[in-house]
């Protein structure tokens, strides 16, 4: 066996705070679920992640806001607004450009490309990225989830749209739809190519 067989999984990430109520708070706000730790450490984890965020006492030498996440969402407009309804600040949305970061959507919508950032009350950035389907071989082609009720309802709509221009094309309707849906979500999460 090499490491190539071994399957690892991030679980969490520490983040460096000089106050942890203040930090327990603010990832409160944006929907961290509290999880049982021991004491002097507090464990969040956000809506629908398999990883979750950790603070306390001792936990990194790191100073406070030199960390830095990415997280992604499927629905960068839909997420930015939520979280601005929980009273933290974000940026406007943004799109890599060829002189640097361009305000507004990706114009073509492309996954990894529109983004918004915002901060912890320590300084610890946190850059969102919207991602519908990933990049090929960043997720292995086996068991296929969804980690909350939105990710899959947000995944059921695009497939939706995408079946229609596949209706469209074949210029009639599709009895099959269930077994199309299954493989464009499926393509989605993989990086494979999406069904004709």
């Amino acid at each position: 066996m090499s490491v190539n067989d071994v399957d690892t999984k991030v679980e969490v990430l520490v983040i460096p705070v000089s106050d942890i109520d203040r930090a327990k708070e603010f990832y409160g706000r944006l929907g961290g679920r509290l999880d049982r730790t021991p004491p002097g450490i507090v464990q969040l984890t956000p809506h629908g992640s398999a990883c979750s965020v950790q603070f306390g006492t001792d936990l990194t030498s790191s100073a406070p806001g030199s960390g830095k996440g990415y997280p992604i969402v499927s629905d960068i407009e839909a997420a930015r607004t939520a979280t601005v309804a929980a009273g933290i600040e974000v940026s406007a949305v943004f799109h890599p450009g060829p002189d640097g970061p361009v305000e507004g959507l990706d114009p073509e919508r492309r996954s990894y490309f529109s983004r918004a950032a915002f901060a912890d009350p320590d300084g610890n950035t946190w850059l969102l990225q919207e991602v519908t389907t990933r990049l090929p071989g960043r997720v292995d082609p086996g068991p296929t989830s969804f980690g909350s009720t939105t990710g899959l309802a947000s995944a059921l709509r695009r497939a939706a749209a995408a079946h229609g221009e596949h209706e469209k094309r074949i210029g009639q309707e599709d009895p099959d739809w269930p077994d199309w849906y299954a493989r464009y979500m499926v393509s989605e999460q993989t990086g494979a190519e999406p069904p004709e």
